[in-house]
C-alpha cells in the first residue's frame, strides 16, 4: 500500500455519528435558518434549504459543517479590504476525513426518465452518508468506511430525488428511512452558494490527491474564499461558486514529510497552472459544451496556496488571487 492510499489515522471516527448534533441544530432552528423540514411518505427527513424555502447564508454555513461531518468549522467574516465584502473561512484538523471522506461531492446518483416516470434525475451526493455506502473508489484509497445507524446526505438539486434514488441511498447506506436526513441545496440559493464555496479546502485536498501527494501527510488545513451573491441562472450560479475558489481561494496546508514534496505541492497545486485560468468558469463550461470532463482538471484548485512542512519548519507559497477578475464578473458599476 502506497503512502497515498494509507489508512486514515482517524479511521476509528464515525462521520455520521459525530455530525448528529449539527443535524439536530439544523432541524431545531429551521425557522430561524429559513429552511423547511418534512418527512416523505417513506419516513426520510428532507430539508429544503433553497427550493421552496428561501434558505440563508447561515443555513449554508451550518450545512457546510454538516458536509464535513462536524470535523471542520465554517464561518462568514467581513473582508472588504481584500476586495469583497463577505468571505468564508474553513478550518479542519481532520482535513482528509472531513473533506475527502465526507464533503467531496463524489457519489453519483441518477435515474432515467423511465425510472422516474417524468424527467431524468442526476446529482452528486456529498456529506457523511457517502462513507456509509462507500461506493466510490476513493474509499478504497482512503481505507475508510463508516458504520452508523443514522446518516445525512447533501444534494445540490432543485427538486427532491425520485423514489428509485431514495431506495438506492437507503439500501447502499443500510439505513432505515427514518434514520436518513437528506438536505437539498440548489446552487441558485443563498444556502447552496454558501455550502459550495465552503468547499475551498476540500478542492485543495482533492487536487493534492490527484497530484499524488501522500494524504496521510496532510494534517491540518485553513482556507478562505469570497462569497458571491447567488445567481438565479443555474449555469451562472455554478460559475460564480467555482470562480470564488479558482480566483479567490486561499489555502494553507500543514503537512509532514520531505521538503521536496511540500515545495512541489505548493508549486503545482494552484489553479494558475491551467491554461484555462483567467476566464470565468461559466464561459469555460459553455465552451466545453457543458461537459465537465472536457475541462482541464488542473483548473479545479484554489488560486493561492501556502504549504508548511511541520517536520522542517519551512513554508512555501504558490499562486495568487485575481480579485480584479472577480470584481469584473460580480460587481456592477454605479
Amino acid at each position: 500500500m502506497s503512502e497515498n492510499t494509507a489508512p486514515l489515522a482517524s479511521s476509528a471516527l464515525s462521520l455520521n455519528a459525530h455530525v448528529v448534533p449539527w443535524v439536530e441544530r439544523l432541524l431545531r432552528e429551521a425557522d430561524a435558518l429559513r429552511v423547511q423540514v418534512q418527512r416523505d411518505e417513506g419516513g426520510v427527513c428532507i430539508v429544503d434549504a433553497g427550493i421552496a424555502a428561501s434558505g440563508s447564508i447561515a443555513a449554508g454555513v451550518l450545512i457546510g459543517e454538516i458536509c464535513m461531518g462536524g470535523f471542520g468549522t465554517v464561518r462568514a467574516r467581513t473582508g472588504a479590504a481584500d476586495g469583497w465584502p463577505t468571505w468564508l473561512e474553513v478550518r479542519s484538523s481532520q482535513p482528509v476525513l472531513a473533506c475527502l471522506a465526507s464533503q467531496y461531492a463524489g457519489w453519483s446518483l441518477s435515474a432515467s426518465k423511465e425510472e422516474t416516470g417524468a424527467k431524468k434525475f442526476f446529482s452528486l451526493g456529498s456529506g457523511p452518508a457517502r462513507a456509509l455506502a462507500a461506493k466510490e473508489p476513493l474509499f478504497e484509497q482512503l481505507s475508510y468506511r463508516d458504520r452508523a445507524d443514522c446518516g445525512v446526505l447533501v444534494l445540490e438539486v432543485d427538486r427532491a430525488p425520485p423514489e428509485v434514488v431514495m431506495r438506492k441511498v437507503l439500501r447502499d447506506c443500510a439505513l432505515a428511512a427514518e434514520a436518513l436526513t437528506l438536505i437539498l441545496t440548489p446552487t441558485t440559493s443563498a444556502a447552496g452558494t454558501t455550502q459550495v464555496v465552503a468547499r475551498v479546502l476540500e478542492v485543495a485536498l482533492h487536487k493534492a490527491h490527484e497530484l499524488g501527494f501522500a494524504l496521510a501527510h496532510i494534517v491540518d488545513g485553513v482556507a478562505t474564499a469570497p462569497l458571491p451573491a447567488p445567481s438565479p441562472d443555474g449555469v451562472e450560479a455554478m460559475g460564480r461558486t467555482n470562480d470564488a475558489i479558482l480566483y479567490g481561494g486561499r489555502v494553507h496546508l500543514s503537512v509532514r514529510g520531505s521538503d521536496d514534496a511540500a515545495r512541489d505541492l505548493a508549486q503545482r497545486l494552484p489553479s494558475g497552472n491551467s491554461p484555462d485560468h483567467g476566464r470565468s468558469f461559466a464561459e469555460i463550461f459553455k465552451r466545453s459544451g457543458f461537459d465537465f470532463y472536457k475541462i482541464d482538471p488542473a483548473l479545479f484548485a484554489p488560486a493561492e496556496v501556502w504549504v508548511s512542512n511541520l517536520d522542517s519548519g519551512n513554508t512555501w507559497h504558490g499562486g495568487a488571487l485575481d480579485m480584479a477578475l472577480l470584481q469584473r464578473l460580480w460587481l456592477q458599476a454605479i
